[in-house]
């Protein structure tokens, strides 16, 4: 990693590696480099490297071994003074694996990419700029909001002052081909307030991978189209699964050219699928579509290669570019995604409907994982930002608003208190919801292939916009006039109480793609959609089902419906929560179906895949 991915002679230094391969050296990182007298954005040395990630002691331990020996003390004495917590040799002892470290990798989106691989030096350098602070911005997060150290078999923890990091840039893939990211390599050491070193809390740290990830994408592609005037849309990488949001503007083509290791792993995946299917009889659920995904990845995994300079890989990557795609379509690249972003943030506003993104959230997060913790959705309040905005800047702290907003009105805590103990971290609650549970459906194949199921984001798309649609109804209600008089045509009311803390609502954002009309409710543009797949395929629609799965359980009908669904359950709600009258009368029996609606789930109910995968 240090060298670039590569091998190395062995015997050869790694700063004469890294000089050689044109890459940069390491850096250090973190608030936690100054208790072992290293500075933030010095440069990480060989032998450094070996003492702290190889033997866990810390990177001055020659000099105090040094010093400890000719002040009288014995070897073991004098090198014990330079271990940094439990000594390795004592963790193997007991028969355990010692886990020295944690390798956060962070990459662009692929669109981002292709454009700091083939534009100009002044955008590589914003792009480049942009990913750094992007990193920086996640691991001071990681350092503030989630790191700990643990002791007394995680009975007894703390927070740190800080992590310790080597960071480490690359800038291609295995193939060659273009491939900003940086290793950081996090060790699993941190200080207490005695200054005794302990291990990381593992679990919780994996636990907010994702929510890091969304950090650093959000933080990234924010500042890359701010400062180039870029906007983003979303682009269907597979199908059912969350689009990825990339660089508008970007051809299909260029994003294809440069995802090569993407284009083997899906015609590995398809033999994998046939034989899965051979030998199950079924075709693969969710997860075990993830797992057959992870195992193509493996078996295509090309070895490691010779690193090259990046003056020589630009310059590769250009003439590439250019015979494949012509020089009208490179040279042309970012006045095209500048005009795109212009037209898509003349008509996104920078504000945000606060009560409609906690309900999206909220709603999203139950129907994918149906018992979720508070790290789940504050990463879904990101990705939120990221849809809802289009690159466009936002608050700081916007995330943490919208994820408090979430739970405190949409989510049922489940984690009880239990007598005599402490009240768990927030971090360990588990809350569920109450909104209707949407139904599986079909979903035709496209090209030849099989029906799929519907995915659970695509379940839960259909259930948050259900939901929201019955919160823009509810806002603007015609109000009945007085003495029973009709009301004045084009006269709404506000019937929504809206909090006195939430000033930033702003009407919900219908921008989609450049072209499209943006003045369409989502209503109103699955009315046309319909309207036009019935006059142009009659024969494939069937029951307000087409082979668009964009359109599916988005008919007006169906709206209709769900939105009923969730009234109904609000309805049984309320009667549920109703207070008991004050009288010596027997209380109200609740019906089955109160009892249905607010049981708490079982322990496998809302079982997704794990945090991190």
């Amino acid at each position: 990693m240090a060298s670039g991915d590569g091998s190395r002679p062995v015997g050869q230094p790694l700063k004469d590696a890294q000089q050689l391969a044109g890459l940069p050296s390491g850096r250090w990182m973190g608030l936690g480099l100054a208790a072992l007298g290293l500075n933030a954005g010095s440069v990480v040395s060989e032998r450094e490297l070996e003492l702290l990630y190889g033997e866990l002691r810390r990177p001055d331990a020659d000099r105090i071994e040094r010093e400890r020996l000719a002040d009288g003390d014995s070897p073991q004495e004098a090198r014990r003074a330079t271990v940094l917590g439990q000594p390795l040799d004592e963790i193997e002892r007991r028969g355990a694996i010692p886990l020295l470290a944690f390798d956060f990798a962070f990459r662009a989106q692929a669109s981002v990419i292709v454009l700091w691989a083939v534009a100009d030096e002044a955008v590589r350098r914003v792009i480049e700029t942009a990913h750094d602070r992007a990193v920086e911005t996640t691991l001071r997060w990681l350092e503030e909001e989630v790191a700990e150290v643990r002791w007394s078999s995680g009975r007894e923890r703390v927070k740190p002052p800080g992590l310790v990091v080597a960071a480490f840039k690359h800038f291609e893939n295995r193939d060659g081909f273009p491939l900003l990211h940086t290793h950081c390599l996090i060790l699993n050491r941190a200080q207490r307030p005695d200054g005794s070193w302990y291990a990381l809390d593992t679990r919780r740290l994996l636990r907010n991978v994702v929510a890091a990830g969304t950090l650093y994408t959000l933080a990234m592609t924010t500042e890359v189209c701010e400062e180039l005037g870029l906007a983003t849309v979303p682009r269907e990488v597979t199908p059912g699964l969350r689009p990825v949001m990339e660089i508008a503007g970007v051809d299909q083509e260029l994003i294809d050219w440069s995802s090569t290791r993407r284009r083997r792993i899906e015609e590995a995946l398809e033999g994998i699928t046939a034989q899965y299917v051979e030998d199950h009889g079924r075709l693969p659920d969710e997860r075990a579509r993830h797992g057959l995904g992870w195992w193509a990845a493996q078996d295509t995994r090309p070895a490691k290669k010779t690193p090259k300079r990046l003056e020589q890989l630009r310059a590769w990557w250009k003439v590439s570019a250019l015979l494949n795609f012509g020089q009208e379509m490179v040279d042309g690249l970012l006045d095209r995604c500048r005009t795109a972003g212009a037209a898509i943030r003349a008509r996104v506003s920078p504000l945000v409907d606060t009560v409609l993104a906690a309900v999206d959230v909220a709603a999203i997060v139950y129907t994918v994982r149906r018992v979720f913790n508070r790290h789940h959705i504050l990463a879904e309040a990101r990705r939120h930002l990221l849809e809802t905005l289009r690159g466009r800047a936002f608050v700081p702290g916007l995330d943490i608003y919208i994820t408090d907003k979430a739970l405190a009105r949409h989510g049922r805590r489940l984690t009880a208190v239990r007598e005599g103990r402490p009240d768990p971290a927030p971090e360990l609650l588990s809350y569920t919801a109450d909104f209707s549970w949407p139904k599986r459906w079909w979903i035709a194949g496209a090209d030849g292939r099989p029906p799929r199921e519907s995915s659970r984001y695509e379940r839960a798309q259909a259930a948050s916009l259900a939901v929201r649609n019955a919160i823009r109804a509810a806002r603007t209600a015609v109000p009945a006039a007085p003495d029973g008089a009709p009301a004045t045509a084009g006269t709404t009311v506000l019937t929504e109480h809206r909090d006195l803390d939430e000033h930033d609502q702003a009407p919900p954002h219908a921008v989609d793609h450049p072209g499209r009309v943006a003045a369409l409710t989502p209503k109103q543009r699955a009315e046309a959609t319909q309207a036009h797949l019935r006059a142009a395929m009659p024969e494939a629609y069937l029951g307000g089902r087409t082979t668009d799965p964009a359109t599916w359980l988005q008919t007006p009908e169906n709206l209709t419906r769900l939105a009923k669904f969730t009234q109904e359950a609000n309805a049984r709600r309320r009667l549920f929560e109703r207070p008991q009258p004050d009288s010596d009368a027997a209380p109200d029996t609740p019906t089955p179906a109160d009892q249905r609606q607010h049981q708490v789930p079982g322990s496998g109910q809302g079982r997704g895949a794990t945090p991190g995968r």
